[in-house]
């Protein structure tokens, strides 16, 4: 079955060409560095609602992140598994667009914050604003793509600039036992649900806030098929999908008590450390 999340696609692309980073120190991230502003960076692209306007809301850190606000949000700052839905584009400094929702005609995408869906650099960035702000953010190479870049889209060593509306916050669908579940997208023509009498088969990416992406069911391209009988499957992934329909696209955020627990998983999972899966269900099937 082909997948009809072509957004979802596009991510998966991108975070194959994920990239170390350098080590960011703590202390030094709130600390302010006004040695230099933002460059000045041109817009080739056609979404007219990411213009940037002019400004002198800055913010700078000693780590080379720079926030540049044209419009500033209300209410609490977004934390650690918040999921926003985002109108966003990735310019290099000669302006030319090299991510962004426009190019998959897209109003707007999901982002999960602080399990390294995209650079180290967006995360940092993201628990700086609120719902409701616009920015620009100057992400140095370190924080970006590093000095690998991502071939024939982002050279080696390339700063990245991200212009972003953090449109507005997206509540979990469902929440059982400290397990949150989004289900971003839902075939509603679909009529047979996940149960203990089923067999479910789906794609996933998996990952931790210390350890994204560390397995991912596409690079193997054989979907994972689960009964909700079978033994060693992590208990918040059971709960998750149940009532799952085939081409229901889910994101879940499974606690450590549900997940691997104070024991962790080998060197993948921390000791304590929740679980995030990206899943699609390809199929649903009566055993």
């Amino acid at each position: 079955m082909k997948i009809t999340s072509i957004y979802f696609l596009f991510f998966i692309l991108l975070s194959m060409f994920s990239c170390q980073v350098e080590g960011v120190d703590k202390k030094k991230e709130v600390e302010l560095d006004e040695k230099q502003d933002l460059p000045s960076v041109p817009s080739s692209s056609k979404n007219k609602t990411l213009q940037p306007i002019s400004t002198k809301d800055i913010e700078k850190f000693k780590n080379g992140l720079k926030i540049k606000w044209f419009k500033r949000g209300e209410g609490p700052f977004l934390q650690k598994e918040d999921v926003v839905a985002i109108n966003f584009q990735v310019l290099l400094l000669n302006g030319e667009l090299v991510d962004g929702n426009e190019l998959l005609r897209k109003p707007y995408l999901p982002f999960l914050v602080g399990y390294g869906m995209q650079t180290k650099g967006w995360d940092l960035a993201f628990t700086h604003l609120k719902v409701g702000d616009f920015v620009e953010i100057y992400l140095p190479a370190a924080l970006a793509r590093g000095k690998h870049g991502v071939k024939g889209l982002i050279p080696p060593n390339s700063p990245n600039i991200l212009r972003v509306k953090i449109l507005k916050k997206m509540e979990p669908t469902h929440v059982d036992s400290g397990v949150k579940v989004w289900l971003l997208e839902e075939n509603t023509s679909e009529k047979l649900l996940a149960s203990e009498k089923t067999e479910v088969t789906f794609h996933y990416i998996v990952g931790t806030p210390t350890n994204p992406r560390y397995d991912i069911s596409y690079r193997r391209n054989t979907p994972y098929r689960l009964r909700f009988s079978d033994f060693g499957i992590v208990k918040g992934l059971k709960k998750a999908l149940i009532n799952a329909k085939r081409s229901d696209k889910l994101w879940v955020v499974v606690p450590a008590e549900m997940a691997y627990g104070s024991k962790g998983l080998l060197d993948l999972v921390k000791p304590n450390e929740p679980v995030f899966y990206d899943i699609f269900v390809e199929n649903v099937t009566k055993i």
